[in-house]
């Protein structure tokens, strides 16, 4: 290494270590944030507000854990938002249908698996890269759900246990949040402590490796890709129950909120890389702007801008993160 090359290098290796901190950035940013909004706008501390951020952060992060799974595992799911509609239009449907809380929650649950098995079979059998695979399941369900129902699909019977579900509360803690606060936990273990968690790095990180090293990573990747759509059966679920009714148009650009999140946090579009703390703080970051947005009255089209911005810079952060590990 010469003279001339070391003030080059130093931005770069500047910006890698503080990507190697990412978290701690994250917490720093959110922290930040959080005084900005408050000064600006007193009642963001409002335990209603605390409340309802909470329950926004609650669905992004149901979706997001399996989507971190995935891009762990170096695949991606864009057709969540559509996968996210279409279930909640077969779960309202199915209960009005059955007058059964159960079955219609079992269908939706069933309905999204089936979508991410599909996508998982697309991509390992038909070797379709993930991007444009679940671009054209996202394109099919759009489609598909006003052929199944040309519009909202209400509540007809206003079941108390399917409006519990999104608008419930155990104790002072909305339901949804609860059924994040487990799914968090699930995925935490499986990803951090368990065979299979260690495996989605491996295939992650080097898919050619890990099969010489025996690992069956389509498979592995399949799995990835039915539990993120477990994830947005719930979602879906949940979504459906706030608003009372499956409506076909629910999840537009719900993925790019979810995508976001999680390589905010950290999470290599790569693959190899991520934490699902590192995606908490990304939800938290990017809910807690949203919802100043909204109290400070600014316009609310800037949700959709902030989350662009996010997956460049971020992704940005990634290639120098990797140039400096490569060093």
């Amino acid at each position: 290494m010469t003279s001339e090359t070391l003030p080059a290098r130093r931005p770069g290796l500047l910006v890698g270590a503080l990507a190697d901190k990412s978290q701690v950035v994250l917490i720093g940013l959110l922290v930040i944030l959080c005084i900005a909004i408050s000064v600006a706008a007193p009642q963001f501390y409002s335990v209603d507000n605390t409340i309802a951020i909470l329950r926004q952060c609650a669905l992004v992060l149901i979706v997001a854990v399996g989507m971190t799974m995935l891009l762990v595992a170096g695949e991606v799911d864009l057709s969540v938002g559509a996968s996210l509609a279409f279930t909640g239009c077969v779960a309202m449907d199915v209960t009005n249908r059955t007058n059964s809380v159960t079955l219609g929650a079992l269908a939706a649950l069933a309905f999204a698996a089936a979508v991410g098995l599909f996508n998982g079979l697309v991509v390992t059998r038909l070797r379709i890269n993930s991007l444009i695979a679940t671009i054209a399941t996202m394109m099919i369900l759009q489609g598909s759900v006003y052929l199944y129902t040309r519009e909202a699909v209400q509540n007809k019977h206003q079941l108390d246990a399917f409006t519990a579900i999104g608008a419930g509360y155990v104790g002072p803690i909305p339901i949804p949040v609860i059924l994040a606060a487990a799914i968090f936990v699930l995925g935490y273990v499986a990803l951090r402590f368990t065979l299979f968690g260690r495996y989605l790095y491996a295939v992650g990180a080097n898919q050619k490796a890990a099969r010489l090293s025996g690992l069956r990573a389509e498979r592995l990747k399949v799995i990835a890709f039915v539990i993120t759509g477990l994830c947005v059966g719930v979602a879906g679920l949940v979504l459906c129950s706030l608003m009372n009714a499956g409506q076909p148009t629910a999840g537009r650009g719900f993925e790019l909120t979810v995508i976001a999140a999680v390589i905010l946090g950290g999470t290599s579009l790569a693959g190899g890389r991520g934490t699902l703390v590192g995606t908490l703080l990304g939800v938290l970051l990017l809910k807690v702007n949203d919802n100043g947005i909204i109290i400070l009255r600014w316009n609310q089209d800037l949700q959709m801008v902030v989350p662009g911005i996010v997956i460049v810079l971020a992704t940005w952060l990634d290639i120098i993160r990797r140039k400096a590990d490569a060093r």
